[in-house]
């Protein structure tokens, strides 16, 4: 499975956003997807202090991860995609 990212830096922090969503929609399978996610872009020699997922949910674009990430990507929207995984 092909995953888009965005890896970004901001106020010397290195974040990762993950435009995907857990199959079973629950935080649980959130937290599992995320720290897969996270695992595989630390593997391919990126530097991940915090991370967030980004997804639809009833039309709207919702956030799960770090809470203070949630905040700031609730306020600016999600970032362009740098990168793509393949999990």
């Amino acid at each position: 499975m092909r995953i888009e990212m965005a890896h970004l830096q901001d106020q010397g922090i290195n974040f990762a956003v993950f435009g995907a969503d857990a199959t079973n929609h629950t935080d649980t399978g959130r937290q599992a997807l995320l720290a897969q996610l996270t695992a595989e872009a630390r593997r391919n020699r990126l530097r991940v202090d915090k991370a967030a997922l980004a997804y639809q949910e009833s039309g709207r674009i919702r956030f799960f991860g770090t809470p203070d990430l949630v905040n700031y990507l609730a306020s600016r929207g999600v970032p362009r995609w740098t990168h793509t995984l393949d999990v």
